[in-house]
């Protein structure tokens, strides 16, 4: 009677010990699963702002040297757009100007308030050939296609007057990463040379003239800018990094 008791005592005390492991295995499992989710989120986050900064980068690269090219390369320009007052010779001028033999018509493909048809992808090398009528830079004729916008970015747009010559894209998406990604980018950059634009409650006047004609940042939406030269008369956002650097 004794050793039934025994024996039934023990398979008792078998169950509950398997009843403990089991939970334990339970528990064991849920925190592996959540130690691995968080890293997978990060990693998700953190590859999102590389890919986009790395397509940013690349792209400004692109333009940047493609636009220092012409420069080197027809270093006298256009004499006509010298004596046609254009500011900043011989970088290029901007695609709509009624100087050109053919200049731009307006672009919806343009995110930014009444500056139609200033696109990166339509200027011309001032001095190719030594006229009015500037080659395209980007043209199957030179040999430099320009790529898509990046992922979440519009078009690449072009200014070239009295505050000197950038190029800039905008975003309207709210995606979290994009923002790290900007900053993250334009941390890569010297203070003046690329700046970060996040206007709210009215567009950002992106020159000093703010003439209509001119690039303006949407309200609600972000918009980065690269410098190529930058004159005394550069505006930048109050307040900002590049604001108390003392640009340009």
């Amino acid at each position: 009677m004794r050793i039934g008791l025994k024996k039934e005592l023990n398979a008792k005390n078998e169950q509950g010990s398997a009843l403990v492991y089991i939970l334990i295995a339970i528990a064991l499992l849920a925190a592996l699963t959540a130690s691995f989710m968080k890293p997978a989120s990060q990693q998700t986050t953190s590859q999102s702002i590389f890919n986009s900064v790395t397509e940013l980068n690349g792209q400004v690269n692109f333009i940047r040297s493609a636009i220092q090219e012409c420069v080197l390369t027809y270093p006298a320009g256009d004499p006509g757009q010298i004596l046609a007052g254009a500011s900043n010779h011989p970088y290029p001028i901007n695609p709509t100007s009624a100087y050109l033999a053919s200049p731009t018509a307006a672009d919806d493909s343009d995110r930014t308030t009444n500056n139609d048809g200033d696109l990166v992808r339509h200027i011309g090398c001032p001095g190719n050939p030594g006229t009015n009528d500037h080659s395209k830079i980007f043209a199957g004729s030179s040999g430099k296609f320009m790529p898509p916008p990046p992922n979440l970015f519009y078009e690449w747009e072009y200014y070239s007057d009295v505050d000197g010559v950038f190029f800039y894209t905008l975003t309207d998406k709210s995606d979290a990463f994009l923002q790290s990604a900007m900053q993250k980018l334009d941390d890569q950059y010297s203070e003046c040379e690329a700046d970060i634009m996040s206007p709210s409650g009215a567009d950002f006047e992106m020159t000093s003239t703010a003439a209509l004609t001119d690039p303006k940042c949407p309200d609600g939406e972000t918009c980065f800018r690269v410098w190529v030269i930058a004159q005394p008369t550069a505006t930048y956002v109050a307040g900002g990094e590049e604001a108390l650097a003392s640009c340009p």
